[in-house]
């Protein structure tokens, strides 16, 4: 499916955009610049992941930094370039969480529930694992030879 967004994404314009950015853009644009802590919490992300995605988006022209207010904190702005295009952005994603849902009313096991059940058999047995005894079992991984 983010294929197919950055497909949608390439035909208009935004060949450099991934799929992966468009909530942190929407976000900023939506709530005006914040510390790279700020927009973690509000993304649901750690500090340090959203710190390498911000790093990439910097390095593709997407957003901006600079010191924050005690100076260890970096302070995330839109860039002109995402600044022009982040209406059009949050459009998509409405449509997309529709054409989600369309999606699932015609699966006959929903998308959210495959999810929702996968977490729950993960949190039995994780899929680390499932494929370290695999191996484990197979006898061919080094590890597994003990």
């Amino acid at each position: 499916m983010d294929d197919e967004i950055a497909r949608v994404y390439a035909e208009n314009g935004m060949a450099d955009l991934k799929p992966n950015w468009v909530l942190e853009i929407i976000r900023l644009h939506v709530r005006g610049p914040m510390t790279i802590a700020e927009l973690a919490r509000s993304v649901d992300r750690t500090h340090s992941a959203l710190s390498q995605k911000v790093a990439a988006m910097r390095a593709a022209g997407w957003l901006d930094t600079e010191p924050g207010h005690d100076g260890r904190s970096k302070r995330v702005t839109l860039t002109p370039k995402a600044e022009r295009v982040a209406p059009l952005l949050a459009a998509e994603w409405r449509v997309t969480e529709a054409v989600v849902a369309e999606i699932e009313d015609e699966l006959p096991y929903p998308l959210t529930r495959v999810a929702a059940d996968m977490a729950a058999l993960l949190a039995r047995k994780s899929f680390h694992d499932r494929i370290t005894e695999k191996l484990a079992a197979d006898g061919t991984w080094p590890a597994a030879r003990g």
